[in-house]
């Protein structure tokens, strides 16, 4: 495992040499993932849905119809104008470059998805994105985690990136599901108790 986080350059060059690198739009792999991930979240409807790592917005086109509003955030700017384009008939959807955790949207939400994304960064900043998660999560918000198991040293092997994240966040496991090549693990917070009230005397 490396120290650092990768850092916007390192994807802004993956993405001048393919604009889309991981075959977002192609893969098997990632249509399988995809329809897993929806089917884990799809049995509300969302105030404000958070995408951390939006790349092209091809997930972000199946996340944001189940949300109010929805923000799609990518440490790098090139691929959001591809995912501009890909929700340009969701207009509920906006996008952003922030390198999260050091940067950070104002709000709150009760849906917020890292997908592949957990593993690119360093112990450090994975506690202080689950951190931040905690202070902008609504009342029984849910939070999905995807984390692809191929990697050992991508800083953070997916498992442990994805175990680190879950110790610190001390969120309510709801669901969890293990494929030979991803994990996926859905949190929930806490909805607030209703306080007895006593009437005064």
């Amino acid at each position: 495992m490396t120290s650092q986080s990768h850092d916007r350059h390192y994807f802004d060059e993956m993405y001048a040499a393919d604009p889309d690198p991981w075959r977002f739009r192609t893969s098997e792999y990632e249509r399988a993932k995809y329809q897993a991930s929806i089917a884990a979240i799809n049995q509300r409807r969302y105030i404000s849905g958070l995408e951390i790592g939006c790349s092209i917005g091809v997930l972000s086109g199946q996340v944001a119809p189940l949300c109010d509003t929805f923000l799609g955030l990518d440490i790098s700017d090139q691929p959001l104008p591809s995912a501009r384009a890909a929700c340009a008939h969701l207009p509920a959807a906006r996008f952003a470059r922030m390198q999260v955790p050091q940067e950070w949207p104002g709000g709150c939400f009760d849906l917020i998805i890292l997908s592949e994304v957990l593993y690119f960064l360093n112990a450090a900043d994975i506690a202080m994105t689950s951190e931040r998660i905690r202070a902008s999560l609504l009342p029984a918000g849910r939070v999905l985690l995807v984390n692809w198991l191929g990697s050992q040293t991508d800083p953070q092997p997916g498992d442990v990136a994805a175990d680190l994240f879950i110790d610190e966040a001390g969120l309510t496991l709801e669901t969890r599901i293990r494929q030979p090549l991803y994990r996926l693990d859905l949190l929930r917070a806490e909805a607030f108790a209703l306080q007895a009230v006593t009437p005064a005397e």
